[in-house]
């Protein structure tokens, strides 16, 4: 029992720069979460989240993910979907600031918060069309069957995928599960309902598409060598699945959370209303 554990908890792959930004954040939301106060559900969703983090990234895990399609679409809808939607649900921004030492936020974050190079970058990256495209795109293009196996023979290009779904995710989800007005939240409270809907649409297609396909797409896998006896389009068919239903539901529950957020916002009033059609007096027809 024991053998099986450490062999489970044992990375795979063992990487510095994920355990640093690991444990960074984790000992940042611990400080955080001694200094204000969080409630335990929101606690148990940002360790939840990262937890899950760990578990695809640098576990036992990791191998099956690079040696069966059907484990590493587990991997991604994981890494894309749930871990960043559960992080983000939590809304660790303030306690994660609240970690670090008061002289570092003085010193080091209000500054370069203030800079032009990170108002740039942050109206870039957290641009939601930008944002949106990205990230659908990143869930196509590590489903076409040659960017596949591209990530499988580079070991540099398998992590930027990860990294890739991981990073879009959570800019998208910070965008969709923003508590805040717009302004200064980047989309309107409307839409954040309706873009998981639309970003569904197309992985719905593509994992269709794998779920339904009668030759095996992706023979990487069997060069790379299989973890289990599957057959290989059984394997590749239930890949499709998980493409399809638990990310297409994982999306449904972020947009009923923005919906939660949208009606908070429009009982305590902080969403804008034209203050034309608000003006506009009332013609009355006799």
């Amino acid at each position: 029992m024991m053998a099986l554990l450490l062999k489970w908890i044992v990375p795979w792959e063992f990487s510095w720069v994920f355990l640093a930004s690991f444990l960074l954040a984790g000992v940042l939301y611990w400080r955080g979460a001694r200094a204000i106060g969080v409630s335990l559900g929101r606690r148990l969703a940002f360790w939840s989240g990262m937890a899950i983090i760990y578990l695809s990234l640098h576990t036992y895990l990791d191998y099956y993910a690079e040696h069966e399609f059907f484990m590493h679409r587990i991997q991604q809808v994981l890494l894309h979907h749930l871990a960043p939607l559960l992080v983000v649900a939590s809304y660790p921004g303030a306690v994660l600031r609240a970690g670090l030492p008061l002289r570092w936020r003085a010193r080091v974050l209000r500054p370069a918060r203030q800079s032009r190079v990170w108002r740039a970058v942050s109206a870039v990256l957290f641009n939601p069309a930008l944002a949106t495209f990205l990230f659908i795109a990143f869930i196509l293009v590590w489903l076409i069957p040659a960017m596949q196996t591209l990530a499988m023979l580079d070991w540099r290009i398998y992590r930027f995928m990860n990294w890739t779904m991981l990073a879009s995710g959570f800019i998208y989800w910070a965008l969709v599960l923003d508590h805040r007005p717009r302004p200064p939240g980047r989309m309107i409270p409307g839409v954040r309902v309706l873009s998981p809907a639309i970003t569904m649409t197309p992985q719905i297609l593509a994992g269709a598409i794998v779920t339904f396909s009668k030759t095996d797409l992706y023979p990487i896998f069997e060069i790379c060598g299989r973890a289990f006896t599957f057959n290989v389009l059984t394997g590749q068919l239930v890949g499709g699945v998980i493409t399809w239903v638990p990310a297409a539901m994982i999306e449904s529950i972020g947009g009923l959370l923005a919906l939660r957020q949208w009606l908070a916002l429009s009982r305590r009033g902080r969403i804008r209303r034209d203050h034309r059609l608000q003006q506009r007096p009332l013609v009355h027809h006799t």
